[in-house]
């Protein structure tokens, strides 16, 4: 099985992930090593990205989601996915072995938390455009990034029967 953790940045994917990944002694693969270095430098200078840009990004993810699928291994991502048809692309037909974990918090929520971010390419500035292009998942365990991480991790734990 692989738990993908979407929603804006600032939602908490890569804390929960790591959470879950460790409790499970599952591998966990933070989404933003998977992208190309020229989205980094974009982001860097505070510019958001575009289909065009997360294409090869989505390649990434989604070949090693395969990989692993394939060798039966089990694994935690983060990745925003924040359209339908990035998350349609990373399960590949594999929609019963590739579970989302959607992390759904307000703006005021996700303001507070990327200010208090620091060494990190995505800037809080940048968020408005994710909540713009984000398309709620009907097809997810959705949960509110506002509680603690442990019970996250325990909700979700609990909904996959891990």
């Amino acid at each position: 099985m692989i738990i993908v953790f979407m929603g804006v940045a600032g939602a908490g994917k890569t804390t929960v992930g790591k959470l879950l990944a460790d409790r499970l002694h599952w591998p966990f693969f933070e989404g933003d090593d998977f992208h190309p270095p020229e989205n980094i430098e974009k982001m860097t200078r505070g510019v958001a990205l575009n289909d065009i840009d997360r294409h090869p990004w989505l390649i990434a993810i989604a070949a090693k989601i395969r990989e692993l699928l394939e060798r039966g291994e089990s694994a935690v991502f983060s990745c925003s996915a924040l359209r339908a048809h990035y998350r349609s692309y990373l399960r590949a037909g594999n929609n019963a072995q590739v579970q989302l974990v959607y992390l759904q918090g307000d703006e005021p929520l996700i303001h507070r938390r990327l200010q208090t971010r620091s060494r990190h390419f995505f800037k809080a500035k940048m968020v408005t455009t994710q909540f713009d292009i984000l398309e709620e998942p009907d097809d997810a365990l959705t949960v509110s990034a506002a509680l603690p991480a442990v019970e996250i991790v325990n909700r979700v734990v609990v909904h996959f029967r891990l």
